[in-house]
């Protein structure tokens, strides 16, 4: 009996042994015993402001060498991003996940969130807070009294106004934080991983993108029929409450100023920190591009270069014959 019970744990051991080395025999044929490990789960892409980022609304891709912008400036931007605005192909680049102080382009945000919230018709009580923005601003934003939402978009897009930025952000979220918090949370929803705001004007040097984000956001802006129709305007008249009714307000887009050719948008910055910045598009015989340029010395002329030579190089149309740009602009 006690011989029978020691061949057995022999057995028994023996099975064991053969097990922990991963393999046993039987009938002269050898079978591989799998141990499953269970991987950790990727980490979760998130926002700088620590949120889950969404989908991209544009895919960007860089095109083949052949068909790009190739082009050196000797004083280049710090950052910049030449792209189709409907295929996401990437026609030049540099630096284009730097992150950068962006100063006015935080507005781009600013537009999308308001014409999301407020109606045309919507009447914005102007509060102490807008009337002292300081900075660009529309004018004297008469105190107490209510400005139509459209007009004030208008002011916060083309002359930069950081006081119609504040009444907007208040009008619609109730509070300018309130309505920082919803930027943040909205470029997380778009997939901006460089993006992070801090205020609704742009103002403060901890707004900052990158180029790349800048021409996601672009994509997003421009479908918005609202902010297409400010962007592409070089100046408008528009119902104020002030003496004679009337507001008359100018772009600073240089492209728009100096009349470049299939101009549609769209927003400028500048702020020592930042420098000169631009999102400008524009869309000839079909073709819509984008262009990107963060701290920028010839911010007008670079732009209207990278656009002319990837309408020309790149899609083959006829150059157009368009205004000089100052220099510096």
């Amino acid at each position: 009996m006690k011989a029978a019970i020691g061949v057995a744990l022999a057995l028994v051991l023996a099975a064991g042994v053969a097990l922990e080395s991963g393999a046993f025999h039987s009938h002269d044929r050898t079978h591989q015993v799998t141990i499953a490990h269970h991987a950790s789960p990727a980490p979760v892409a998130r926002s700088r402001t620590g949120l889950p980022l969404g989908e991209h609304p544009l895919r960007l891709e860089p095109t083949a060498p052949s068909e790009a912008v190739n082009v050196t400036f000797h004083h280049p931007p710090r950052a910049g991003l030449l792209f189709d605005m409907r295929t996401g192909r990437v026609l030049w680049q540099r630096d284009p996940t730097r992150v950068l102080p962006i100063a006015s382009l935080a507005k781009m945000m600013s537009a999308l969130l308001v014409v999301r919230s407020l109606p045309q018709s919507a009447q914005v009580r102007i509060s102490r807070r807008a009337v002292d923005a300081p900075g660009s601003k529309v004018g004297l934003l008469p105190l107490g009294k209510r400005v139509s939402s459209e007009t004030l978009l208008y002011g916060m897009l083309l002359p930069s106004g950081n006081d119609a930025a504040v009444a907007l952000a208040e009008a619609s979220a109730g509070s300018v934080s309130a309505f920082v918090r919803e930027m943040n949370d909205q470029a997380a929803a778009l997939g901006l991983r460089c993006t992070r705001y801090a205020s609704p004007d742009g103002l403060e040097n901890a707004n900052s993108s990158c180029a790349d984000d800048l021409a996601e956001l672009a994509t997003v802006d421009l479908r918005q029929p609202r902010i297409a129709a400010v962007a592409r305007s070089a100046s408008a008249i528009l119902p104020f409450p002030i003496k004679g009714g009337k507001l008359y307000l100018y772009n600073n887009n240089p492209l728009l100023r100096y009349g470049f050719p299939g101009t549609t948008g769209l927003k400028t910055g500048e702020t020592e920190a930042a420098g000169l910045c631009l999102v400008g598009t524009a869309e000839r015989h079909g073709v819509e591009l984008g262009v990107v340029l963060l701290h920028s010395p010839e911010l007008g002329r670079q732009a209207a270069y990278l656009l002319e030579r990837a309408f020309t190089s790149v899609y083959r149309q006829r150059p157009v014959h368009a205004p000089p740009i100052p220099s510096g602009r």
